[in-house]
């Protein structure tokens, strides 16, 4: 089972992008971040025509999530239900070949200190409650998504000057690894104990993807039972490159399931 998640920045502007990275990587299911567009917009027929169904959970202009999958989604879960009144689109989920799939789309906080930087801190305790109140950790299940935190000194290119931002800043690291905490294994830095230079995301200014001035923000989280399946993990650099890309690459990992 071959799982991808990718932050288009925008689906109709990586429109063909996706098309063209689906029938390259034949992933079984694909997580997608930060859709911008309206449910009715969402390319729906292009992407079955391609042999994806879709669960989309979107919104205007703003965030908005999906899950493409080959095989049937059952269960599907829209938000995290949790009695919070919250019009952001950020999280979707579905079981699909017995694996419960997550595409999550974090909050990036803006600046440390503003009301979306709490908002970023609150929204990571509302997932790992979701994950209390309807998950185990001895079930297969991934967490699919753009995180917006860095874990890891390995995982930045230069941690001194990100410490200070919301993508790297103390306390968005102690909220991902209470989450992680939860039972979560980081499946694509299990692939790659120790391994340095190896980002998802490069800003679009100051040469950030020739210099690899880059973070690893998107991860695939997979409790324990998975994650001891997972056989290959790796970043897809190459959809990074090229005319109008994303500012993330899409990270990939297989699984024996």
């Amino acid at each position: 089972m071959r799982i991808a998640t990718w932050n288009l920045n925008s689906i109709r502007a990586r429109h063909d992008r996706l098309l063209a990275f689906l029938a390259r990587q034949k992933p079984d299911v694909v997580c997608l971040q930060e859709l911008k567009v309206v449910e009715e917009r969402f390319p729906r027929q292009a992407l079955a025509d391609a042999g994806y169904q879709s669960v989309v959970n979107a919104q205007k202009t703003y965030n908005g999530v999906a899950i493409l999958s080959r095989e049937e989604a059952t269960d599907v879960r829209l938000g995290l239900s949790d009695g919070v009144e919250d019009p952001q689109a950020r999280f979707a989920s579905a079981v699909i070949l017995g694996v419960r799939v997550a595409s999550v789309y974090a909050p990036n906080g803006q600046a440390v200190g503003s009301d979306k930087w709490f908002y970023k801190l609150a929204w990571m305790k509302r997932l790992r409650a979701w994950l209390e109140r309807n998950c185990k950790p001895e079930e297969k299940l991934c967490l699919c998504g753009d995180f917006n935190v860095a874990p890891e000194p390995i995982d930045v290119h230069d941690p001194a000057a990100w410490e200070p931002t919301t993508l790297y800043h103390p306390e968005a690291r102690a909220a991902l690894a209470e989450l992680t905490g939860w039972g979560l294994v980081d499946a694509f830095r299990a692939k790659h104990p120790g391994e340095p230079n190896l980002y998802s995301w490069w800003d679009y200014r100051m040469l950030g993807f020739p210099k690899n001035r880059g973070l690893r923000i998107d991860h695939l989280l997979a409790t324990a039972p998975l994650a001891r399946a997972c056989t290959e993990a790796f970043i897809d650099r190459d959809e990074r490159k090229g005319k109008e890309p994303s500012d993330h690459a899409p990270v990939i990992a297989e699984f024996e399931v």
